[in-house]
């Protein structure tokens, strides 16, 4: 198998050019024990891409002889010395990725962060590719179609931390030289399966393509961008993606039929906004059907 084949599918033969074949850069993945992490961690070590795994409390079970992990917490600077030595770039899909209490979301998505970039500086990484989320800007109304450059309208504390992290990146760019590509993702699946995936889905496919752009792309500089496939009715424009050289090829339309003869599982206050479910939470306006500019029921399209 190639560095770019991936398993079971026809994409590489299809559109070869999109997957060069990954150089040997050393690969850190931070989180691979989570949701994504798993999914990531099985691709690159299928394809024979020397990967340095790394989850929170549990330990790893190698999926192949010799395979490189470990596990900690990323609060402790001993933990990520461990993670960044002799790293080119972390993939860092490590952290708390649901809505939780303040105090929680500090310490796992807050302060880890600033470790993991402190450890990047101590290390000399070039490049973090930092797991950013659609819930930063989740208060838009799902009639919005949004732009890189939109403001941030957090739908929780968990969305908030992705913005201040989408900050940090910038910041540990202009002062410290350290490349950081946000990737807001998006719902991230093997496949959709409600109808707010029509415009947020972000296939699996899609995402190891990213991820390859993401490592092999030069001089990038600090870059945020949708993670989100290439879907027909997406609220986000991508085009600053062109950039990393990122062509996704999975579209939710093609499983539209078979999700909207469902039923949605959203209540009315989560198809009104881009966050979907997590705007429910804690919501305590009285109109909850509010749009994202008015709370006057009269100014409801």
């Amino acid at each position: 198998m190639s560095s770019y084949d991936y398993p079971n599918t026809t994409m590489a033969k299809q559109r070869p050019s999109l997957f060069p074949k990954i150089t040997m850069k050393k690969i850190a993945l931070s989180g691979a024990g989570g949701q994504l992490g798993c999914v990531v961690r099985a691709a690159f070590i299928e394809r024979g891409i020397p990967l340095r795994s790394a989850a929170g409390s549990r330990a790893l079970t190698p999926l192949v002889e010799g395979e490189d992990v470990m596990h900690g917490d990323l609060r402790d600077p001993a933990v990520v010395d461990r993670l960044l030595d002799g790293v080119d770039v972390l993939i860092h899909f490590a952290g708390t990725s649901v809505e939780r209490p303040l105090p929680e979301i500090i310490e796992n998505n807050l302060r880890g962060l600033v470790e993991v970039y402190e450890g990047a500086r101590r290390h000399g990484v070039k490049r973090i590719v930092f797991a950013s989320s659609n819930h930063a800007i989740g208060m838009y109304p799902v009639t919005e179609r949004l732009g890189l450059d939109c403001e941030l309208r957090p739908d929780g504390f968990y969305g908030l931390s992705k913005v201040w992290g989408e900050s940090l990146a910038r910041m540990y760019w202009d002062k410290h030289g350290i490349e950081s590509v946000c990737v807001r993702i998006g719902s991230c699946l093997e496949r959709p399966t409600e109808p707010r995936h029509l415009s947020t889905w972000f296939g699996h496919r899609d995402l190891m393509h990213f991820l390859d752009r993401c490592i092999e792309t030069e001089d990038i500089g600090f870059l945020t961008v949708w993670g989100v496939s290439a879907n027909t009715r997406s609220w986000w424009d991508n085009s600053g993606a062109a950039r990393l050289g990122y062509e996704p090829m999975q579209n939710a339309e093609d499983y539209a039929d078979e999700i909207l003869a469902r039923p949605n599982p959203l209540d009315a206050l989560g198809q009104r906004f881009q966050g979907g479910s997590f705007v429910g939470i804690d919501y305590s306006r009285n109109d909850t059907t509010a749009s994202g500019e008015s709370a006057s029921p009269a100014a409801q399209s």
